[in-house]
């Protein structure tokens, strides 16, 4: 972990909440409605994806209509381990109910679930946030200690806490598992006072850093991460977003080393599992530059060199402990079960 030296602007934000507008199902010609395809529209109940289990609780942690969260409680009479999980779509959509395949292993191992909303880029630039990767990041910190805060209410050992996504929330699981403790002791805000530490991260397809020359080193036609800094492409020069990124970088310095996970990487950091979908291709042109296996080789590398441990899991991998995130998720949460 690494301190990083800023003063947190305010997460709380007041905003009106999104009506949910129904999909149109327009009839096809001769058979039964098809579906309208889902599109994301800023409203933190509006899901993607139905879920297979009905949260317990549906409890906002701050004013915006995007702090919310998703809460499943693990029957246990003793307090019950914690999985906070962050889900993907580039800080911009996405939502809650992505950690659907990760509910019923978790609770059938005594794990209460937490899913976790937070804002977007869009809304953390329209709430002045500088740069936008704050209010997303920052967030889920706060989620985080919200769910603490909760220990009692919610049966959870708040000692047992670990962190799983995919995409942008794997990256953002690993800014909050590599970054020092955000908690405030001396705040008046009983929250603020909660641990952002937790026992492990699980992520999927996560981009491990936000330093544009390091994504095009490892993989030359990396096209990921300049809206994270509100850098856009130059239409007049036809010069595309990551290029304005790459070019940016020496006067965007000290934000990539706040908020990169690569940069904060400590040797008294929790241990963290990387999966991917297909194997890595070091210094080589990927068909998806932005979930490559690339990234964990260099996280994993960086890692070891900061006796950090780290798994590094996809398709023909060597030496695998935890072939699934819930597989890693268990055996760290609840170590006892075989």
């Amino acid at each position: 972990m690494k301190h990083t030296n800023r003063r947190i602007l305010p997460i709380l934000l007041l905003a009106p909440l999104c009506s949910i507008q129904a999909a149109k199902t327009p009839e096809s010609k001769g058979g039964p409605a098809v579906p309208a395809p889902f599109v994301y529209d800023g409203n933190p109940e509006h899901l993607k994806y139905e879920l297979p289990i009905q949260p317990d609780e549906n409890v906002s942690y701050g004013s915006h209509r995007m702090q919310v969260i998703y809460f499943w409680r693990a029957k246990s009479e003793k307090p019950t381990p914690l999985l906070v999980y962050i889900h993907g779509g580039g800080w911009s959509g996405g939502d809650r109910s992505v950690a659907r395949h990760m509910l019923q292993p978790a609770l059938d191992a005594g794990i209460s679930v937490a899913s976790i909303e937070y804002r977007t880029i869009k809304d953390s630039t329209e709430d002045g946030l500088v740069p936008p990767v704050m209010g997303p990041m920052f967030d889920c910190a706060r989620a985080l200690q919200f769910c603490r805060s909760k220990a009692k209410e919610w049966n959870l050992d708040k000692t047992k806490v670990a962190l799983a996504g995919g995409s942008a929330g794997a990256c953002t699981s690993l800014w909050l598992a590599f970054h020092d403790d955000l908690a405030d002791p001396q705040s008046a805000d009983p929250i603020a006072r909660e641990s952002t530490r937790v026992v492990c991260a699980a992520v999927s397809g996560a981009q491990t850093t936000l330093d544009p020359h390091q994504m095009r080193e490892w993989t030359p036609n990396s096209k990921y991460g300049a809206h994270a800094f509100g850098i856009a492409a130059d239409a007049k020069t036809k010069t595309s977003s990551f290029q304005m990124f790459y070019d940016a970088r020496e006067n965007i310095l000290p934000w990539i080393k706040d908020y990169s996970p690569y940069e904060l990487v400590t040797n008294d950091d929790p241990p963290v599992g990387l999966f991917y979908s297909a194997p890595p291709n070091l210094g080589q042109e990927e068909k998806d530059p932005t979930h490559t296996a690339n990234f964990g080789v260099k996280l994993k590398e960086h890692c070891d060199a900061k006796q950090v441990a780290c798994d590094l899991v996809y398709p023909g991998a060597p030496n695998v402990k935890h072939p699934t995130d819930n597989d890693y998720i268990k055996a760290h949460l609840r170590p006892e079960l075989k």
